[in-house]
């Protein structure tokens, strides 16, 4: 199933620009570069992220990640708590908790931090695609809110934030879901599952909303940031070959090394490469319970009359 989202606007040329221009002056000495500390999840080959103010130790989280038994269905706090011990070892304060995207293949840790840590939810403003969508396939019924509302803010490409003394923009990159977004914070962009390290390429685009062509599209924008913007990365699945996880690079090792998007491939020839490639990858294994809590900012779905939340298997339907 897809869903072909509009191309760059001259507004959203406008924005990139912008973002360039943030990197540049953090190059400069202009800005103060952020300080990034990522924490990686092996179970899921995620990478959450603190980012932080060194000056006014402000903090955002990004990408948290929540463990979560499927046997089971038991969840633990055990990933979410060393961002914790973290954060209050460097003395920081969360101002924000930031999802790039509706994750398929993990839980979000989002609520558990906001219990120990504060800070306000945010997530693009196209979650409400995302959840009218997956409303439909888990059969919601009508109190489920396919508005946004289960988030703080609702992030629209352009859109400012601060951390401390250095500013966020968001940049609306669909096509691996229509609500997915890109964080420029000071010189470092945060992707979620646009792109992955050079040597492994591109995510997939075949999930309800998901187009090819669109994050082809989506891609080639990120990639007119400046060669030396950091940039950090939602997975690594580590290639045949190379030893070590690894969730960091620069846009210019992207913009000449990805294997499924360097600067001499054409929108055709990904849109084909994609297309097939989708077809052969089986659904991820936590794509059932991770949509229907993701969609609800982490949070599982209203306990039942015994007091215990349920989660929906659809038989024969993804």
């Amino acid at each position: 199933m897809t869903m072909n989202q509009a191309g760059p606007t001259m507004n959203d040329d406008f924005n990139l620009r912008r973002a360039a221009e943030q990197v540049r002056a953090v190059l400069g000495g202009a800005i103060r570069p952020p300080q990034v500390r990522a924490f990686f999840h092996e179970p899921t080959f995620s990478a959450s992220y603190v980012v932080h103010d060194s000056e006014t130790k402000a903090a955002a989280i990004i990408d948290s990640v929540l463990d979560f038994d499927p046997a089971s269905g038991r969840t633990s706090g055990d990933a979410a708590d060393a961002m914790i011990a973290y954060v209050r070892q460097e003395g920081l304060k969360v101002e924000w908790l930031l999802e790039t995207h509706v994750h398929a293949d993990h839980l979000s840790a989002a609520p558990y931090l906001h219990k120990r840590l504060g800070g306000l939810l945010a997530i693009g403003a196209d979650i409400v695609a995302v959840q009218v969508n997956f409303g439909r396939i888990f059969n919601e019924a009508a109190d489920f809110a396919r508005d946004g509302s289960q988030f703080d803010r609702l992030l629209r490409d352009g859109d400012m934030l601060m951390i401390g003394g250095i500013p966020l923009i968001a940049l609306h990159v669909p096509g691996h879901t229509p609500a997915d977004m890109a964080y420029v914070i000071g010189d470092a962009v945060f992707t979620g599952d646009t792109i992955f390290m050079p040597d492994y390429g591109s995510a997939r685009a075949d999930f309800p909303g998901g187009d090819a062509r669109t994050l082809y599209r989506s891609v080639r924008r990120l990639m007119k940031l400046p060669d030396e913007c950091r940039v950090f990365l939602c997975h690594d699945y580590k290639t045949p070959g190379r030893e070590e996880f690894a969730w960091e690079t620069t846009m210019l090792a992207e913009r000449l090394g990805n294997i499924h998007l360097h600067e001499d491939v054409s929108e055709d020839a990904f849109v084909e490469m994609r297309t097939r490639r989708d077809a052969t990858l089986s659904v991820p294994k936590l794509i059932l319970p991770a949509i229907q809590v993701n969609m609800r900012g982490g949070r599982p779905p209203e306990p039942e009359a015994n007091g215990v939340s349920y989660l929906k298997v659809p038989l024969d339907l993804l």
